[in-house]
């Protein structure tokens, strides 16, 4: 394929925000910030073979996870999306219409959130594909949902349902035989195409002091970094959890898959004790699903415990690790 006729494929026709001077077509982006407001960026490098399968993943199943798994960062950060970048190593046996479909899909979830494509860099490569998008948003000043703002006594919440992505991975793998076709491709759905908590993430925004992560190295890795940013000690319990009604019959590993299994893109975070009800009526009256799991229960060594009925169990802080590989 010719490098500067994709550009020109791709390249929008029209954008979402005033402040871009000059998108693509340059040697760079320009584009003027707005007073009182901070910018938010975050970066993921995604590589066939470790991130998705490309054997199991449609191209444009691949440009929707790599796109929404950047806008997840800005939202647990409480920030709105705003522009994107996509960088990309194309193996041989990619053609121009893969990487199109790619780019189609993640413009279609860009438009969702009025989210502008602003550059990027296409280069072949001999080994697999390896696709990097950046993602840039923005909070007002002071609002940012930090790791650090967990204190004795908020509350530990969770959005929508937890295990669902690790369960449709398991089918993927052909780990997990399913009751029936809806019963598999509804996880493998979520596994493929997870849904960024932006609104949640912009209402937590609106309240004082919210510490918040999203969930893509799993349940007690988020929380563990929650623990040690605010040196607090965390509880959480079992039955409090949210999960999909059927995942605890698919496999007897189903409570691994909640905790350890990663790539939710849900978001976990805590608030203060005062203002939960108000937070969750508020969320509630925007179709937001959150979940009270557990409680801040006090300052100093960073820990965290899993009730389970019975047992009260340290959690340690394991999930996916590109380096150790302990998932």
């Amino acid at each position: 394929m010719d490098e500067f006729e994709l550009i020109q494929r791709i390249t929008p026709r029209s954008l979402s925000h005033r402040e871009i001077e000059i998108g693509i077509g340059d040697d760079a982006a320009v584009y003027h910030t707005k007073n009182n407001y901070q910018e938010i960026v975050a970066v993921d490098t995604m590589v066939d073979g470790i991130h998705f399968l490309s054997s199991h993943s449609s191209p444009a199943d691949i440009g929707y996870k790599a796109l929404a798994v950047n806008i997840s960062d800005i939202a647990a950060m409480g920030g709105r999306p705003k522009y994107y970048l996509v960088s990309i190593a194309v193996p041989s046996g990619w053609g121009a219409t893969d990487i199109e479909a790619m780019y189609e899909e993640m413009n279609k979830l860009a438009t969702l959130y009025e989210m502008d494509l602003i550059g990027g860099d296409t280069v072949s490569a001999n080994g697999p594909l390896v696709l990097t998008v950046t993602a840039i948003g923005e909070i007002e000043k002071g609002r940012s949902c930090l790791r650090s703002h967990a204190e004795p006594g908020d509350v530990v919440f969770v959005t929508g349902e937890l295990g669902s992505s690790a369960a449709g991975l398991s089918f993927i793998l052909g780990q997990t035989s399913a009751r029936d076709e809806t019963q598999s491709q509804y996880f493998i759905e979520r596994h493929k195409r997870p849904e960024p908590r932006v609104e949640a993430g912009l209402i937590c925004s609106r309240y004082h002091h919210v510490a918040l992560n999203d969930i893509s190295d799993g349940l007690a890795s988020e929380l563990n970094e929650i623990a040690e940013a605010s040196r607090v000690s965390i509880d959480i319990y079992k039955e409090l959890i949210p999960v999909h009604s059927d995942l605890h019959i698919l496999h007897t590993k189903w409570e691994e898959w909640v905790l350890f299994g990663g790539e939710d893109f849900e978001l976990v975070g805590t608030i203060s004790n005062d203002q939960w009800e108000r937070f969750s009526q508020e969320c509630s009256e925007h179709d937001v699903r959150v979940h009270q799991i557990g409680r801040v229960t006090k300052q100093g060594q960073a820990e965290v415990f899993y009730h389970d009925g019975q047992d009260r169990v340290l959690l340690e802080k394991k999930g996916y690790n590109h380096f150790k590989q302990d998932r």
